[in-house]
């Protein structure tokens, strides 16, 4: 399904941009003050000349080749490869932070809750589930922002480094890169302005979590084998372990789901924090109608999502024998 998903995706943002007023080139230079016939040069430079169904399928050619075609507006004539290489590893790291703490939110929440069944706990936890799951992310960032960073001035609220801290990338995953380097000043830059978009994210994220956990738990919890366990003196913390690893299976699936999720998420939480990711590279060509370089990153990350669902079943498949494929 990964294929006909890209092409699906590919086809519809090709035709929705097309449809959008302007274009690359009236995007850079406008259209008042420019000769006709300049204009003309440079859309026919963009390719933009060219019939619709031309423009389609020599793009979609470029793509099954690896070549995502250079930047239509400025700078002109850059690999949009570049700018995914450049970016994607700032979104990978923002979203791997972000999807540990809202599985570790989300498990820790629903197993008080399963644990502690129609107390006013499990209702704070039901209660917390629906409240994040509800959050809008621009308006929960700046409310992070507004305490941790202007008010008690513990976090920074935007980028990735310190003004003055310099790190040798080699990942461009900034705190892997700052245990791989060394540089230890880094790595507590890098943690630190990670702190408040992982959390925005995260907590938004975990609230999916928390009632799938804490439903599938109490459904495990009141099965026979439990009871077995119980009633053979098997230690409560190893009953809640096995619980545990019952109604995780679910839980996987809606972990690959929730990633895709997230990455989408991303993108507002970039914009939120200025975050040099994908996100807000994706807002900033939208702003100049850059179609080769919005096409290529909806391609790239359509291809990455359908990846990690390919992973989320085949481990699903590993943990349940009950699942063939």
């Amino acid at each position: 399904m990964i294929i006909p998903t890209i092409l699906i995706l590919y086809t519809l943002v090709f035709f929705f941009l097309r449809i959008l007023p302007g274009n690359p080139v009236m995007a850079v230079v406008g259209t008042k003050n420019i000769p006709p016939e300049q204009l003309e040069h440079l859309m026919h430079m963009a390719g933009l000349d060219k019939p619709l169904y031309v423009q389609y399928f020599d793009y979609l050619k470029g793509v099954l080749h690896g070549d995502f075609g250079v930047t239509l507006a400025f700078p002109m004539g850059k690999p949009v490869w570049d700018y995914i290489a450049q970016r994607f590893p700032a979104t990978l790291e923002l979203a791997l932070w972000a999807f540990t703490v809202s599985v570790l939110l989300g498990l820790l929440t629903g197993v008080i809750g399963a644990t502690r069944k129609g107390t006013k706990t499990d209702t704070a936890m039901r209660v917390y589930s629906i409240i994040a799951y509800t959050l809008f992310i621009p308006w929960f960032g700046m409310m992070l922002q507004y305490l941790f960073g202007i008010h008690l001035h513990w976090l920074p609220t935007s980028g990735r480094l310190d003004p003055g801290v310099n790190l040798h990338t080699i990942t461009g995953l900034y705190v892997l890169d700052s245990i791989l380097t060394a540089n230890w000043d880094a790595l507590v830059s890098s943690v630190r302005h990670l702190i408040l978009p992982a959390l925005t994210l995260g907590i938004v994220l975990s609230g999916a979590y928390t009632r799938l956990v804490r439903n599938n738990m109490v459904d495990v919890l009141s099965q026979d084998f439990i009871r077995a366990y119980h009633a053979r003196g098997v230690a409560d913390r190893k009953v809640m372990w096995y619980a545990l690893k019952n109604a995780f299976i679910p839980v996987v699936t809606l972990m690959g789901l929730q990633f895709a999720i997230l990455l989408g998420g991303a993108v507002l939480t970039e914009t939120t924090f200025s975050w040099p990711g994908m996100g807000t590279f994706l807002v900033d060509r939208i702003d100049y109608r850059d179609y080769n370089a919005i096409q290529g990153a909806v391609i790239f990350f359509a291809f990455f999502v359908g990846i990690i669902s390919l992973i989320v079943d085949i481990v699903y498949a590993l943990l349940d024998p009950r699942v063939k494929y």
